[in-house]
């Protein structure tokens, strides 16, 4: 895959990205640009139809989500986090006996590209700040979500006892939401 922008540098897991915003500072302050359509477009997703607005206080845990039709470009814009990505296509496709994961150090500046299928999630370290686009508009019916502590994904989370939303801590275990996804029925 041809990246027009050399910002971006490739990560280990297949299709995510990860660049640092450039800022022009002057004494007024500084600008920098989120998102360019050329910066994306190579990544041969649909194009992004929704941005959204995600402020977290410190110790709130979100995630580990995926989705089987969207891909999100995040933007952190304040605060410092952790974000953990789990390539779950393997399991699904039913040729992995087990989940990649990737940790990335978030501050402001940080953009991530997270293709469909690898499953997401943060914890802010700080009040965290994070904008994220997306390629399908929200309906819930392509929310999905597996248990932040799972075993099989094992992703090493700074905190034991993070703060959760209802949702988050009532997810199924992952080899449960592989199960259905290689089923058709999640």
């Amino acid at each position: 895959m041809s990246v027009p922008d050399p910002a971006w540098q490739p990560t280990d897991l297949a299709g995510v990205w990860r660049r640092r915003l450039t800022w022009h500072e002057d004494a007024r302050g500084a600008f920098s640009e989120l998102w360019r359509t050329s910066w994306t477009d190579p990544f041969g997703e649909l194009p992004f139809v929704q941005a959204n607005l995600s402020r977290s206080a410190p110790r709130v845990l979100r995630g580990l989500h995926l989705h089987r039709r969207q891909a999100d470009l995040w933007t952190v814009l304040d605060g410092p986090g952790l974000a953990a990505l789990v390539d779950v296509r393997g399991l699904v496709a039913g040729t992995a006996s087990g989940p990649a994961v990737e940790l990335h150090e978030l501050e402001a500046g940080t953009q991530l590209y997270i293709p469909r299928l690898v499953a997401h999630g943060f914890y802010a370290r700080g009040a965290l700040l994070l904008a994220y686009l997306v390629t399908n508009e929200y309906d819930g019916s392509d929310e999905l979500g597996f248990a932040w502590d799972d075993a099989d994904a094992a992703v090493p989370w700074p905190d034991r006892a993070p703060i959760l939303s209802e949702r988050d801590a009532s997810n199924p275990p992952l080899r449960e939401l592989a199960a259905r996804l290689r089923g058709g029925a999640a």
